[in-house]
């Protein structure tokens, strides 16, 4: 009894001939389609969509436009669902990843290799994309098994390994699963390698990051300014301590911008802000914070125009090296309390045949919430 029947050219082809209702094919990029059936608001409309709608679908995105009385969902099994159920997988065991409009390096931190992995492509060609990508990360051992039309007529299942994969003729729709092999895995500690990031030695060093990220204490959801960020180090751990979290990093130097970004795509964390500019400048317009790390660039100025543009209860970190900027740090500490502690950090090194302790230079860390 529909009026209008959205959906994707496949899925409509699935319909009877003789069903009544306009049928309307859902135009790429996504996002047309939602403007298209908000304009159908007071008519009787169905949108097609495969699988569960809310589990990595289109329900979530319809949902947030129209009101809860005027929409009812009914759900089918998700190709998730199919996917553990061929496999034999407790699906609360393996983590799941929607890649058909996202990047591969979605999954990088979760390529472990005791952890499974169900993910969503494109289309055929994607799935030869994505045996690249893990070859290219050093996973070229890993287990693929390749799923086509799940629960369909022509459902297929193929395994073979990223490395050894060849297969020329995979069809939409399709899944995979992936058993990473052993391979340089991203730790999911904080102070990961400095290795890890592209960086012109503008970076703070492992150590400090674990002991920075301890102190800025990322909860689910909270936005951080990464102010002075240099490689965006601290802001691409903080994104990685939970999927929900953001981050803003502010940086004057256009060079590490672009190195910025190039490092959190690398992690495949999107939620990162890069803004060119000289703190304060630009702050004001900024959404308010959770936290704040201040790694470099600090004076009376920039402190003042952050404790005035941030909120209640919001938590600030402050590195200092410089005996100006430790100075800073002593007398903002006696006037507003807080956490000061100096950190002395040592790694050995030669000298001549022999070795020694080679001595960083101090690091004063000021933590207090405002």
């Amino acid at each position: 009894k529909a009026k209008l029947i959205f959906g994707s050219q496949r899925l409509l082809s699935f319909l009877p001939t003789q069903l009544q209702g306009e049928k309307i094919e859902w135009p790429v990029p996504f996002e047309k389609g939602v403007a298209m059936l908000l304009e159908q608001q007071g008519n009787s409309v169905v949108m097609l969509a495969s699988g569960d709608p809310f589990w990595f679908g289109a329900g979530n995105v319809i949902s947030k436009n129209i009101a809860e009385n005027e929409w009812v969902a009914h759900p089918n099994r998700s190709c998730f669902s199919l996917a553990a159920c061929n496999l034999g997988w407790a699906i609360e065991e393996a983590i799941c990843h929607a890649l058909h409009a996202a990047p591969f390096s979605k999954i990088r931190r979760d390529l472990q290799q005791k952890q499974k992995l169900l993910v969503t492509l494109r289309d055929g060609k994607a799935v030869a994309d994505l045996a690249s990508y893990l070859l290219q990360e050093g996973f070229g051992e890993s287990k693929l098994i390749i799923f086509e039309a799940l629960g369909g007529k022509r459902q297929r299942v193929r395994t073979t390994t990223a490395k050894e994969y060849n297969l020329g003729d995979v069809k939409h729709p399709v899944m995979a699963a992936i058993e990473p092999s052993k391979g340089p895995s991203i730790p999911y500690s904080s102070g990961l390698d400095d290795t890890f990031f592209d960086h012109d030695g503008q970076i703070t060093k492992s150590p400090m990051r674990a002991l920075t990220l301890s102190a800025l204490a990322p909860c689910a959801g909270e936005l951080l300014w990464d102010i002075g960020a240099g490689s965006g180090s601290i802001s691409i751990e903080w994104l990685l301590a939970h999927p929900t979290c953001e981050a803003i990093a502010v940086e004057k130097n256009g060079e590490r911008c672009s190195r910025i970004s190039k490092n959190a795509n690398r992690f495949g964390v999107d939620k990162l802000k890069v803004i060119e500019a000289k703190a304060p400048d630009g702050l004001k317009q900024l959404e308010k914070p959770d936290a704040v790390f201040i790694g470099g660039g600090l004076d009376i100025k920039l402190f003042n125009n952050i404790l005035n543009l941030v909120e209640t209860g919001t938590r600030l970190v402050v590195n200092a090296v410089t005996l100006e900027s430790e100075v800073i740090l002593l007398q903002k500490h006696r006037e507003f309390g807080g956490q000061l502690t100096r950190f002395e950090i040592s790694n050995i090194d030669s000298i001549g045949a022999k070795r020694c302790w080679k001595v960083a230079y101090p690091i004063i860390q000021w933590s207090f919430t405002v």
